[in-house]
């Protein structure tokens, strides 16, 4: 199984966190708050998980998101080891490639209704999917299906919140569910118009079956994994740290079977990042 990140979630949702998306405040245009961003990230992970053995690798993210009618969009592509290194989880004869791909449709948009309440600002259907780049039915194939919100948190501001219904188009089977939240918030600001962000992600799966599993990789029947970043930002570059943690991410179950993958523990990101 390969990476299926979210920041992003090792850099996260940056503009897209930061552009208010309200029904409310669009007017009779619904075209008035469209937006687009684009940015490179040279990312370099140490101890990634599920591993077994050495897993620390480098890589390269383009990352893409923005608004544009009733559609609110995140996503991004990796491609590893862009040194072809022949050590570590992104070797000869790996997988090189991961891409996620996350649209949301605006109900408020769809219907004319203002359907925010409370803290809630605008609901979505929303849906996601993770693609990686090896032989279908060998690798990362899955799509989630469900509701999101944008939900103002205390300190942590607006909030992009979805629960999802996941379908394993490998297994071509609905296999339960997930949780999923991301936030950027900045927290320091300085006299040169730069700041320091905390950003991050988590997805948490539950409901599974663990039956999908074998004598070589059991699963689990919940697992998950959350992202907690600080990076400076100006207005065409960025610099990061990120701690990453898991617990039996992917529905792997830690340590497991013949395989015995490492499923659960912490790995570490640096992040560079351009900005178009």
């Amino acid at each position: 199984m390969k990476n299926v990140k979210t920041l992003a979630l090792a850099a996260t949702t940056i503009a897209a966190m930061a552009a208010p998306a309200m029904a409310a405040d669009r007017g009779e245009d619904i075209r008035s708050g469209d937006y687009s961003w684009m940015q490179f990230n040279a990312m370099y992970a140490f101890d990634e998980l599920p591993s077994g053995g050495e897993s620390g690798h480098d890589y390269l993210e383009m990352e893409f998101g923005g608004r544009a009618g009733v559609v609110d969009l995140y996503g991004y592509v990796d491609v590893f080891n862009l040194f072809t290194q022949d050590s570590g989880d992104k070797g000869y004869g790996e997988n090189r490639m991961f891409m996620k791909f996350a649209p949301r449709f605006s109900l408020d948009a769809i219907t004319g209704l203002d359907l925010s309440v409370g803290p809630i600002q605008e609901v979505y259907f929303s849906t996601l999917f993770n693609w990686g780049g090896g032989p279908i039915a060998e690798d990362v194939n899955a799509s989630f299906w469900g509701l999101g919100a944008d939900v103002m948190v205390p300190w942590l501001g607006k909030t992009g919140m979805n629960i999802y219904a996941h379908y394993d188009m490998n297994g071509k089977d609905w296999n339960g569910y997930q949780f999923s939240m991301n936030w950027f918030k900045p927290v320091m600001n300085f006299d040169n118009g730069t700041f320091v962000s905390f950003q991050g992600y988590v997805d948490y799966q539950f409901g599974a079956d663990d039956d999908y599993g074998n004598e070589f990789v059991p699963m689990s029947s919940n697992g998950g994994a959350a992202y907690f970043g600080l990076h400076w930002h100006s207005d065409n570059y960025a610099l990061g740290y990120g701690l990453k943690a898991y617990k039996d991410v992917y529905l792997l179950e830690d340590g497991a079977g013949i395989v015995g993958l490492e499923t659960t523990g912490f790995a570490h990101y640096l992040t560079a990042t351009y900005k178009f």
